[in-house]
């Protein structure tokens, strides 16, 4: 008799939709899942790759979260451009982009040469929307960076006091 849990993909009986976050069903004795919005998705148990078949997108797991691999350097670049932008909402500001060494090649044309306009720092080298850029170490010194895409060195932000009292101190 074969086990129940084998008659599931590789990430179990359900899982959280990359694009929507929403709860999708695994189809049983295949390695799909199917999202009610977003369509079925693929998972490749040799890879631990989850592909959404519509589209050809390959995302992977880490720590619960799942993570766009990409192909094209406008997509990391685009991914980089709404972190820095969830950040500052969040009333922080980055100080510095690392960036998954494996998209060095991919996004290295992208990168801006020579010192930052927006600090007086004397360090030279690449920079992302103004920000240094570091690549991280290799993904067999720590794994993480073999499925996330970049991180974002942060520091609190200028807040505004806009109470009406304060306006006119």
């Amino acid at each position: 008799m074969t086990h129940v849990s084998l008659s599931y993909p590789i990430f179990g009986p359900e899982i959280l939709c990359p694009h929507c976050r929403q709860m999708m069903p695994a189809l049983t004795l295949t390695d799909s899942y199917l999202c009610q919005r977003h369509g079925a998705f693929e998972a490749d148990p040799k890879t631990e790759d989850l592909v959404h078949l519509q589209s050809g997108r390959h995302w992977r797991l880490w720590d619960g979260q799942w993570y766009r691999q990409h192909t094209h350097p406008d997509g990391i670049r685009f991914e980089i451009h709404e972190a820095l932008d969830r950040l500052y909402t969040e009333g922080f500001r980055a100080t510095k982009v690392i960036i998954a060494q494996r998209y060095r090649a991919l996004i290295n044309t992208y990168l801006e040469q020579g010192t930052s306009s927006s600090n007086n720092r004397d360090a030279r080298g690449p920079y992302l929307y103004g920000l240094p850029v570091e690549f991280s170490p290799e993904f067999l010194e720590d794994l993480r960076w073999q499925v996330i895409n970049f991180d974002l060195d942060k520091e609190p932000g200028i807040s505004f006091d806009s109470s009406p009292s304060r306006l006119f101190d």
